[in-house]
């Protein structure tokens, strides 16, 4: 048995091999272009796991023939990327290829980034975190940044099949028998994770006995040997507020289907208080004055569920989001205000009437203060028409009914009598 687990053995030569990413090493994409110019630049290669970030770095770095070291910003000191640097001096140019680019520290930027400045080195840095939100600018100003996607099933299921049949590096030394069913297990469980697939065929090759001859890999034994690999998701990466987007933009879009498919996403994460914030600020931002129980409704449910708890608080949240997708929408509200708190902030305000200022002190009628107010309740209907804006903002409407339910209808039709 190598000693050398599968997925770093097959790993790609160089970019021809690199599995999937095509918007990236595909015929007249970008970094098939550095590397047909031989002009290579720094780089962050950022995607979720398995996605094939370092590989591609090494796949760039063959292909150019550039001699690479392999560092990480967590685990290796400073001292080793003086090492590296000292190496580059030597052979005229290296490739660095520091993996959790995102933690590298204040201290070894500084050191690295004169080399980076100066092409001694070249970075190649892989995270798995947006490096917008969590690398420094000097990294970013000095990098171009490519996002790396999400492996298709096809790319899997290619790579599946050069594993089993590659004798060099792969496992075609087997006598391997791996079931269509299996292939496509392992293909779809790993969640467009590469790793996560190779890892669990190779498990399954050498935990699997042989039966006369053979090594047969069935559907039983892929379940078995990828385990909980059918589903990743971790809670403070990049992906989950992905997922929480998707989630509440499904609700607003009324559709159900997307939206539980989102929601069962973050059930598996177990993110209960993530549900309920997103699904609270829909009631009331999306859904607002077109059914107005909605909110209170949402709010019970979320506070069964953490009553509960899972897997039982998934019926009440189940129960809620049916409604708030299927929920006539309506954003008039939180959109009339955000109106006024911009015309507070650009200081379009002007002075209050003097009849609605505060006439509860002694001296305030000698100011006119309150004199000419007049009481609602006095009045039939509870109304009275007089004015409450500012005179600068006297014929300002910033509420604009929709016509959505029925509550929101009727709204509409008291607020157009009271504005004539």
């Amino acid at each position: 048995m190598p000693n050398q687990p599968l997925a770093f053995r097959m790993r790609p030569k160089n970019i021809h091999e690199i599995i999937g990413q095509q918007h990236l090493v595909g015929t007249g994409e970008m970094i098939q272009r550095m590397v047909e110019a031989n002009r290579l630049h720094s780089m962050v290669l950022y995607g979720p796991p398995g996605t094939g970030k370092t590989s591609m770095a090494i796949g760039i770095a063959n292909s150019l023939q550039i001699r690479y070291k392999m560092l990480n910003a967590a685990i290796d000191r400073k001292k080793d990327m003086e090492i590296a640097v000292e190496e580059a001096k030597m052979s005229g140019q290296l490739v660095v290829i520091l993996d959790e680019v995102h933690r590298l520290d204040k201290a070894k930027q500084d050191f690295l980034l004169p080399h980076v400045e100066s092409n001694l080195i070249t970075l190649i840095g892989c995270t798995t975190e947006n490096p917008y939100h969590k690398i420094s600018p000097a990294i970013r100003s000095r990098s171009h940044i490519f996002e790396l996607y999400r492996l298709e099933k096809q790319d899997i299921d290619d790579a599946i099949n050069r594993a089993i049949a590659d004798k060099e590096n792969g496992l075609g030394d087997l006598p391997l028998v791996v079931k269509d069913e299996a292939k496509d297990h392992f293909a779809n469980a790993c969640n467009g994770d590469l790793r996560a697939a190779l890892n669990g065929l190779e498990l399954a090759a050498y935990s699997t006995p042989q039966q006369n001859g053979e090594i047969v890999i069935d559907l039983n034994n892929a379940e078995k040997c990828m385990q909980k690999k059918s589903f990743s998701h971790d809670k403070g990466g990049d992906a989950h507020y992905d997922v929480l987007s998707a989630f509440q933009k499904s609700i607003r879009g009324s559709d159900v289907d997307a939206a539980l498919h989102y929601l069962a996403r973050l059930i598996e994460a177990g993110d209960l208080e993530s549900i309920a914030r997103r699904m609270l600020v829909c009631a009331y931002e999306d859904i607002g004055l077109a059914n107005p129980q909605a909110g209170p409704r949402a709010l019970a449910a979320v506070e069964t569920a953490e009553r509960v708890g899972f897997p039982e608080a998934r019926i009440p949240l189940s129960v809620a989001i049916v409604e708030l997708c299927l929920s006539p929408k309506s954003n008039s509200a939180p959109t009339a205000l955000d109106d006024a708190l911009s015309d507070i902030r650009t200081g379009n305000t002007g002075d209050i009437p003097v009849h609605l200022k505060d006439a509860h002190y002694k001296g305030a009628a000698a100011l006119g203060r309150g004199i000419d107010y007049k009481y609602p309740h006095s009045y039939q209907g509870g109304w009275v028409q007089q004015q409450y804006l500012p005179d600068k903002l006297k014929h300002k409407q910033y509420y604009h009914p929709k016509d959505t339910g029925k509550f929101e209808k009727n709204l509409q039709q008291i607020y157009q009598k009271v504005k004539k």
